[in-house]
Formats: structure tokens, C-alpha cells, sequence
């Protein structure tokens, strides 16, 4: 790529109009990690909610939840959520379980919701490879308590305007997808989504 190119807009950009680009689905399926190069791409600023989470609560997620349990993190999650959701032009990587509380659709339909799902056997796979400590995951029985998340989120994370399946691709592979696949649910002349759409990676 020419300096010149990586330099010029992403021609997205302006259709977007400023909104804001939400990736949801579950804790392993790459928000994070495709989240910066989409960003990149676009223009946009990145920003990952977890951390964030982490910084307003003074202390790790792992700790909140000791503390406060669940509710009291999707409380914090909620009130980050509606903050970011008063900035613009950001790639935005949720925690899994934002979908679970109405009220936070209420600002990621402000923006593009795109779901990132990589099937729950290479979900299950990634997620036993990292190390990050998952608060709903530290159980007896992992993948019985992954199943009961995925029942539970998956009718949830249907409500996105674009559904992606992943496979073993790139950070830099999902969001190229990601790029290709926005116009699909685009109107022709503005930015508002059009129906739901399900893409294959």
C-alpha cells in the first residue's frame, strides 16, 4: 500500500457519517484484537470497554465481580457504555455481556452492531488458550457454563445489524471483512443500517 492510499479516508467513512461501529459476541471471539486495525482503516479512534471498565472501577474485572457480583459489573458496564456512546467516528470492542441489559441497545443502535461469532467449538478452543482470568467461565465445568452463556446471549447477539462467522482468520482478515461487508447493510444513500445480515468468513 502507497503512502498516499494509507493516508486518503476509507471511502466508508463519510457514508458512515460519524457513527459509531459497536462489535459484539462473546469473551474470546476477537472484538479486541480486529477492533484496532478496523479502526485503523476507517479513521476511527479505538476503544476497547473492558479496560475502561477496569480504569472507573479502580480495580480488575475479576475484582468487581468478587466485589460486586454480576449485576453490579453490568451496572459500571452500563454507565461506560452510555459515555462512550457520546463520542463519535470509534470502533467500540463490548464486553460479551452487553447484550444482556436493554437499555445499553438503546445507544448500540445508535451506531452499527456487528457480531463477531466464531462458532462454540473454536470458542471454546480460543478461550482455553487464553489466559485471561473469566469471571463466568470459573466453574467446575467450563464448557457446560459456555453453553449455558451461548443459549442464553446468542437470540441477543441475533439483534445485531451484521453477523459475521469467523474462522481462524487474522486480526487484520476480520476487519477487512468487517469493511466489505458494511455496504451490504447500508442504504444506498445514507447511513442507516438496512436489514440484518448474516456474512461466512
Amino acid at each position: 500500500m502507497t503512502d498516499q492510499a494509507r493516508n486518503e479516508p476509507h471511502p466508508l467513512r463519510s457514508r458512515l457519517g460519524g457513527r459509531n461501529l459497536y462489535l459484539i459476541g462473546m469473551m474470546g471471539s476477537g472484538k479486541s484484537s480486529s477492533g484496532r486495525p478496523l479502526a485503523q482503516q476507517l479513521g476511527y479512534g479505538f476503544v476497547d470497554a473492558d479496560p475502561v471498565i477496569e480504569q472507573a472501577a479502580g480495580c480488575t474485572i475479576a475484582e468487581i465481580f468478587e466485589r460486586d457480583g454480576e449485576a453490579g459489573f453490568r451496572a459500571l458496564e452500563s454507565q461506560v457504555l452510555q459515555a462512550i456512546g457520546q463520542r463519535h467516528s470509534l470502533v467500540v470492542a463490548t464486553g460479551g455481556g452487553v447484550i444482556t441489559k436493554p437499555e445499553n441497545w438503546g445507544v448500540l443502535h445508535q451506531g452499527l452492531v456487528i457480531w463477531l461469532d466464531p462458532g462454540k467449538e473454536r470458542l471454546m478452543a480460543r478461550l482455553q488458550q487464553d489466559p485471561t482470568q473469566r469471571p463466568l467461565l470459573q466453574t467446575d465445568d467450563p464448557a457446560a457454563a459456555l453453553d449455558a452463556l451461548l443459549a442464553e446471549r446468542m437470540p441477543l447477539y441475533r439483534e445485531a445489524d451484521l453477523h459475521l462467522q469467523v474462522n481462524d482468520q487474522s486480526a487484520e482478515q476480520v476487519a477487512a471483512m468487517v469493511l466489505e461487508a458494511i455496504p451490504t447493510i447500508l442504504k444506498p444513500d445514507q447511513g442507516a443500517p438496512a436489514a440484518p445480515q448474516t456474512t461466512a468468513g
